[in-house]
C-alpha cells in the first residue's frame, strides 16, 4: 500500500507533526477502513510524551476512530464496504487463551495489541493509531456503529465510552443504584450519562463547582464538590456504587468510605504515581476497591448498541488536525468539555 498521511509524535519532547506511515495490505479476514473522525484521549498524551515509560518512536496516537469501509477481504463476512464502522482500544489478541475465549480479549493472557504503539504477532513494527487517514484492521477487531450515532460522537465510544460501560456493567448497576462518580471530564461524564441510563441515581464528586451545571444537565441527582469542609464525610456509607475516573494522586481512602457495606468503587483513571489508601475504610465494612479496563468486542458492540437505544453520546468539539498540540495542552489544564474529536478531513488537506 502506498504511504498515508498520519500525524507522530518522533520522540518524548517533540510535538505531534505530519508523518507518513504505511499499512499493510488487506488481507483474507482485513478490513481497509477510511478514517473519518479520531477521538483524543489523555492516554495519547501520555504515550506520545512516554510518561508510562513503554514508548516505541515514531508513535501515531488515536484509538477512538470512526470511519466508513473501503475494502474488506475475501473471507470477511460481518461487514460490506460502505459501512460505518469502528476501532477502539486494540486491534489484536491471541485469541486462544481463556480470557479471549470468554470474550474478554482486553485481559488477554499474552497481551492484546494496542491500536497504536502495539506489536502484532507475525509483523514487523508497531502499530500507528487513528491520527491517520486509514487504518487496517482484522474483522473481529471492527466494531459496527449503529445509524444513529454520528461519526464524530461514535469516535469517543470506543474508549470513554466502553471504559465507563464495562465497570457499570460488569457490578450490574440498574435501576435504583446509587452511584458515584468522581471526576466530570471525558470519562466521567460519559459514565454519568450511561449510568443515568441503566437507571442508576448518581451523584457526581468534583473538586469545585465549575462543572455543576453540567452534570445536573446530564442528569445527575446530586453534586459533591469535596473541596467543602465535610462534604464527603456527609456521604459516609451511602453509594452501592463508585466509579473514580480522575487520574490524579489522592488518598483513595477518603472515597472508599463513601460506600455502603460490602460494595465496590473501581478504578479507571490511571494515575502516573501509585496512589495511597487508608485500609480501615476497607476492612470495617467490608468494602472493595476493584480496577477496570475496557470491554472485550463484544462488550463494546454491546455498548455501542445500549447507546443507540438510549441515546447516550459524548460531548465533544471538533478540532483540525493541525490544532492537535494546543489541544493536549488545553486538555492537561482541563479545559474541553468534554472530549476533543479530529476530523480526519483536515489531515488530508494538510
Amino acid at each position: 500500500m502506498s504511504l498515508i498521511n498520519a500525524y507522530a509524535a518522533l520522540d518524548a519532547k517533540a510535538k505531534l507533526k505530519q508523518f507518513h506511515i504505511e499499512r499493510r495490505e488487506v488481507g483474507a479476514n482485513d478490513i481497509l477502513i477510511d478514517i473519518e473522525y479520531c477521538g483524543v484521549c489523555h492516554s495519547d498524551i501520555h504515550t506520545a510524551r512516554n510518561e508510562w515509560g513503554q514508548t516505541q518512536y515514531p508513535v501515531v496516537p488515536g484509538h477512538e476512530i470512526a470511519g466508513k469501509i473501503a475494502q474488506v477481504g475475501n473471507k470477511v463476512t460481518k461487514f460490506k464496504v460502505g459501512d460505518s464502522v469502528g476501532v477502539g482500544c486494540m486491534v489484536g489478541s491471541c485469541q486462544n487463551c481463556p480470557s479471549c475465549r470468554d470474550g474478554l480479549e482486553q485481559y488477554c493472557d499474552v497481551g492484546f495489541v494496542g491500536t497504536y504503539n502495539g506489536v502484532e504477532k507475525g509483523r514487523q513494527g508497531y502499530t500507528y493509531g487513528g491520527y491517520s487517514s486509514k487504518i487496517v484492521v482484522d474483522e473481529k477487531f471492527v466494531l459496527k456503529i449503529p445509524d444513529n450515532i454520528p461519526l464524530d460522537k461514535a469516535a469517543p465510544l470506543l474508549c470513554a465510552g466502553i471504559t465507563t460501560f464495562s465497570p457499570l456493567n460488569h457490578w450490574k448497576v440498574t435501576k435504583g443504584s446509587k452511584v458515584a462518580v468522581i471526576g466530570l471530564g471525558g470519562l466521567g461524564h460519559m459514565a454519568v450519562k450511561i449510568a443515568v441510563a441503566m437507571g442508576a441515581e448518581v451523584s457526581v464528586v468534583s473538586s469545585s463547582n465549575k462543572k455543576k451545571e453540567d452534570a445536573f444537565k446530564f442528569g445527575a441527582k446530586e453534586y459533591i464538590n469535596s473541596s467543602e469542609q465535610n462534604a464527603l464525610n456527609e456521604h459516609l456509607n451511602k453509594f452501592d456504587f463508585i466509579l473514580n475516573t480522575v487520574s490524579m494522586n489522592t488518598d483513595l481512602g477518603q472515597y472508599v468510605a463513601l460506600l455502603k457495606l460490602d460494595s465496590t468503587m473501581v478504578q479507571v483513571g490511571a494515575p502516573e504515581k501509585p496512589n495511597s489508601i487508608n485500609v480501615f475504610p476497607l476492612i470495617f465494612r467490608r468494602r472493595q476497591l476493584a480496577g477496570s479496563l475496557i470491554g472485550g468486542i463484544a462488550e463494546t458492540q454491546e455498548m455501542l448498541d445500549f447507546c443507540s437505544k438510549h441515546n447516550v453520546t459524548p460531548e465533544i468539539e471538533i478540532i483540525e488536525m493541525n490544532k492537535i498540540n494546543d489541544a493536549y495542552e488545553r486538555i492537561i489544564k482541563g479545559d474541553v468539555r468534554y472530549r476533543f474529536v479530529i476530523d480526519i478531513k483536515s489531515l488530508n488537506q494538510d
